[in-house]
């Protein structure tokens, strides 16, 4: 086979022989290729997952049940709970009042912890901004659950004058609201301490979420993003191949322990039924364990600092060339008007009609971000008007913590 190989009929387990070295090397070809040019979705790529994948790839590890299970076939949930304890600790999460696991990803971060919410309140509504993840109006179907959406502004983030509104006009109900910590397209952070008053002043006791899938591990180095007692923050799903970068998607959640049901005793398993999936992933674990072990706290809050370094060396060329372009002061993600055609099929951009962005995730280099600029420059530029975040006051997290 040839490097026109055709994937899909090479691929077909219903012909034989299968050119098994042929198909594989083709996958790995076509991610080289396009690796330099891939700017525009967020997964790190400066940490090295090598050690790990070697020494544990070859083999299953079934992190199968909850976390705090020690028996069945090999596990790596001792490192597990290393990675849950760090992440919760991070978040200053009360350590008399917390649970996590470790997830597929963001969606079943914010399933789990919806899943929790509702059981407690199934008459809750749900709301969620407008800019939210796609997922979260996924997760409400999925929970038979009624779900509100609520305007965003222009630059991504909730408007909490209509979250109030919406709240008010269905006040007879419990409220549970997600607020997004780093939003798809413009990486907006909800203000967690403006939604928790608005709840309270129309529904004491409701719950708040936050998927902070992109932005949560960012912010809580920084400080900005907090589960302390003051926060009012019930739980929080975080995606741990997006800043960490590890090789498979996966995720963590972090919940309440008060606000979750206790799960029941799995005979045949020896363990306690309290995770969304049964049998879960041990490599994934293991590569939060590998990523955290390495760099620690300073190393990760450096890599954040350098991305958003980078990130506004980018706005700034970006402008110079008569292109406009604008982030939030904390983020890595860079929104612009959309790019030609010709210039999207070479760079892989996240793109939303008339507007894009790029990613400065760790392990993007300038020498990246000079090479798009110059695609950029070399076409006329259209000058139209974008979304603008307002003038910052101080963090954009949770004012509590400011």
């Amino acid at each position: 086979m040839t490097h026109t190989l055709r994937l899909a009929a090479a691929a077909d387990l219903s012909r034989a022989p299968i050119d098994i070295t042929a198909v594989l090397d083709h996958l790995v070809r076509e991610a080289d290729a396009t690796a330099a040019t891939s700017i525009g979705f967020p997964g790190a790529v400066d940490l090295d997952h090598t050690e790990v994948m070697t020494r544990l790839g070859g083999r299953l590890w079934n992190n199968i049940g909850d976390p705090a299970d020690e028996g069945g076939i090999a596990h790596t949930r001792a490192l597990e709970r290393a990675v849950i304890t760090w992440t919760a600790d991070l978040l200053a999460m009360p350590a008399h009042d917390r649970w996590g696991y470790v997830t597929t990803g963001g969606t079943e971060g914010t399933l789990s912890a919806l899943h929790a919410a509702h059981r407690r309140k199934p008459t809750a509504r749900i709301y969620y901004s407008a800019a939210a993840h796609y997922s979260v109006a996924k997760v409400v179907r999925l929970l038979g659950a009624h779900g509100i959406p609520v305007h965003a502004r222009p630059d991504g983030e909730m408007d909490y004058a209509h979250l109030a509104e919406q709240l008010h006009r269905r006040r007879r109900f419990p409220a549970i609201v997600v607020a997004t910590a780093g939003t798809t397209m413009t990486e907006a952070v909800d203000d967690t301490s403006r939604i928790r008053a608005v709840l309270d002043e129309h529904h004491a006791g409701g719950q708040l979420h936050v998927d902070a899938a992109l932005s949560g591990i960012p912010l809580a180095l920084d400080g900005r993003l907090s589960l302390d007692d003051a926060s009012g923050i019930g739980s929080v799903a975080i995606s741990g191949h997006k800043f960490f970068g590890t090789p498979t998607p996966c995720g963590i959640v972090l919940i309440r322990d008060h606000l979750r049901a206790a799960g029941s005793r799995v005979a045949y398993t020896a363990t306690a039924d309290t995770t969304l999936t049964g049998s879960r992933c041990g490599l994934s674990a293991a590569l939060l364990w590998h990523a955290i072990a390495v760099h620690g706290r300073e190393g990760h809050r450096w890599r954040a600092s350098e991305a958003r370094r980078l990130a506004a060396y980018t706005v700034e060329r970006l402008n110079a060339v008569g292109w406009p372009a604008w982030r939030h002061p904390h983020a890595f993600t860079v929104v612009l008007p959309t790019p030609p055609e010709h210039v999207r099929r070479k760079w892989l951009l996240a793109t939303d009609g008339d507007t894009s962005h790029l990613i400065c995730m760790p392990g993007i280099t300038p020498g990246q971000v000079d090479a798009f600029v110059a695609d950029i420059a070399a076409t006329r530029p259209r000058i139209r008007p974008i979304p603008r975040p307002r003038p910052a006051t101080a963090s954009p997290a949770s004012s509590h913590a400011r």
